[in-house]
């Protein structure tokens, strides 16, 4: 007997997601700060073969970044200290959204500043441009003197940051981005639910470095990046499972996705949806290529709608919270 969900080998799959009031065509959406204002990534693919995609973290003024060199290649990923580089709210608002808007797309805008106030005056703006399904407010990126993941590691901060964006967008859907760089993801998710998140978006990098041993100096100028890619996805997926069970939130999972297969081990985990980034440096059609690899592994496995995995790891009867 089929399991409830499931149809017959060959029928087609039904990849839309429902992630808490975002509806999406399918669930890969393409992370911040690996896909430009979408635009970039037009000679690679279509936009609207994707569920969404998060534009380039936006502040109220822009941000030239950090001087070079500011990315290198890790064993199994890279390391990136990019400074959130963008050209500020106004001139997405002017230049990139009305050209956005001709694609049949999520387009999430990911917003940062350097104080509590920042944050609301992008949130703002942001809220009367018509164009936008979310907003994804980052409160973990590991390479800002302020804000970022300043904010992120506290968990009061979290709720306050998230409570006074949430005021400054009440119609926009409220993505909360979470740090890995705490002692428990559980509490900093719960702050973003207590701040009024409506989902939650999870991991960011993790903080790293590499040295060049020749020079004896760091290879990022500023000495401590984020480290990406397939080498924290274990890490990335138990917290992803960590934080659904610790509040009743959707979450779209992220962390070192490269495979259709990948992206469903954090959906069976918890999440409602993924993001996909550091593949987007390697393969720029990779995004839409997962959307593909997931289809097809649901196909040959008789599931009828994707959304029927979420969330349905089957776990030993006794299962400690950390490894022993």
């Amino acid at each position: 007997r089929r399991a409830a969900g499931a149809t017959r080998r060959g029928v087609a799959v039904d990849l839309s997601v429902h992630v808490g009031p975002l509806r999406l065509k399918n669930p890969v959406i393409a992370a911040s700060g690996t896909f430009g204002y979408g635009l970039e990534f037009l000679p690679y693919l279509k936009l609207s073969a994707l569920g969404g995609f998060v534009t380039k973290g936006l502040s109220l003024r822009p941000r030239p970044g950090h001087a070079p060199p500011r990315t290198c290649e890790t064993p199994s990923g890279m390391l990136n200290a990019i400074g959130l580089a963008n050209v500020g709210v106004e001139a997405f608002l002017e230049e990139k959204l009305p050209r956005l808007r001709r694609h049949d797309t999520a387009v999430i805008a990911n917003i940062f500043g350097e104080t509590q106030e920042e944050y609301v005056a992008v949130a703002r703006r942001l809220s009367r441009a018509p164009g936008l399904a979310a907003l994804e407010l980052n409160l973990s990126c590991p390479n800002t003197a302020k804000g970022g993941i300043v904010f992120g590691v506290s968990p009061p901060v979290i709720s306050e940051v998230t409570a006074a964006v949430r005021r400054a967008a009440p119609d926009l859907p409220l993505i909360v981005k979470l740090t890995p760089n705490i002692t428990d993801i559980g509490v900093a998710a719960r702050a973003a639910k207590d701040g009024g998140a409506d989902i939650l978006s999870l991991v960011n990098t993790f903080l790293a470095m590499a040295v060049d041993l020749e020079r004896r100096r760091p290879v990022l100028d500023n000495v401590v990046g984020g480290l990406s890619g397939p080498a924290i996805r274990p890490m990335a997926l138990y917290m992803v499972h960590r934080a659904a069970r610790a509040v009743d939130l959707p979450i779209l999972g992220m962390g070192g996705i490269v495979t259709g297969e990948d992206a469903l081990q954090f959906m069976v985990a918890g999440s409602a949806a993924v993001q996909v980034g550091t593949t987007n440096f390697f393969d720029p059609g990779g995004s839409v290529r997962i959307v593909r690899e997931i289809e097809a592994w649901c196909r040959a496995r008789g599931v009828g709608a994707v959304r029927d995995l979420v969330g349905t790891l089957r776990l030993p009867e006794a299962t400690a919270p950390t490894a022993g």
